[in-house]
């Protein structure tokens, strides 16, 4: 398997698993990812995901190119044809929340796979690139639009300009990544963060995850009606009257998603 792929206690925790190629993304690997994306979005027994590589050298180099064949179809057939599956990220729209524990390099699609998840935590070790342009190709899976919403735009250009990679204090202090690890702390850490999302009530943990998501590219005034209309919808679930009884009997909540 090219991939390590559990679920305990609400977390789903998935290992990207080649580290004699750097964790590069083969078609058997992507092909394995969409079906890992479409169980995470769909089984209500996961609330959050772990996403990290194998080994210590590489969180995700992208694809692999010695593996990675030309595209059959046509540019028309993939821009206007059918979804392709194929796609780094085609499945990977999930309302949960999901954690990158970087753990060594992340370039090309494997920051691009980065920028996708919610919560970025990395090796002091990491190091961090979109090296694209230097093979005359850009970061097709999101880069060019990511990162400049993650980072300052001077920063992310003159990483996607010139394909240089950043170390991981500097990804700490532009604000790429939320925390350094030691890098045996690192998935432990990734643990504990997940542990504690998966201890929240589910509903609200997804309905804020899409709030900040949609909430980004609306007005505020039109962003806090939403909110409001989101919390109304909340207000008399199972779970938000289980967390205020369970608040006033000092214990915790068992939240079912209801």
């Amino acid at each position: 398997m090219t991939i390590d792929f559990t679920v305990r206690d609400g977390i789903a925790e998935v290992v990207l698993n080649r580290p004699e190629a750097l964790n590069a993304i083969d078609p058997e690997m992507r092909a394995e990812l969409g079906r890992i994306w479409t169980r995470v979005h769909e089984d209500d027994e996961i609330r959050v995901a772990v996403l990290t590589g194998a080994g210590d050298r590489a969180f995700c180099v992208g694809s692999d190119l010695k593996k990675t064949p030309p595209p059959p179809e046509s540019y028309a057939q993939r821009t206007f044809g059918r979804a392709t599956s194929d796609h780094l990220l085609a499945t990977l729209r999930t309302d949960k929340p999901l954690i990158c524990a970087i753990n060594g390099l992340a370039v090309g699609g494997g920051l691009e796979l980065a920028l996708a998840c919610d919560i970025r935590i990395a090796s002091e070790t990491a190091s961090f690139g979109l090296s694209e342009v230097r093979v005359g190709s850009i970061p097709g899976a999101g880069g060019t639009q990511r990162l400049p919403r993650m980072i300052n735009t001077s920063t992310a250009m003159q990483m996607l300009l010139t394909g240089d990679r950043i170390d991981a204090a500097e990804a700490w202090r532009v604000g790429l990544v939320g925390e350094l690890c030691a890098p045996d702390g690192l998935l432990p850490r990734a643990r504990e963060i997940a542990g504690r999302i998966a201890a929240n009530a589910p509903l609200s943990v997804r309905a804020v995850k899409r709030l900040v998501q949609q909430g980004a590219d609306l007005p505020l005034n039109t962003a806090v009606d939403l909110e409001n209309y989101v919390w109304g919808l909340l207000r008399d679930t199972e779970d938000r009257i289980e967390g205020r009884r369970a608040f006033q009997e000092k214990r915790p909540p068992q939240y079912r998603g209801r």
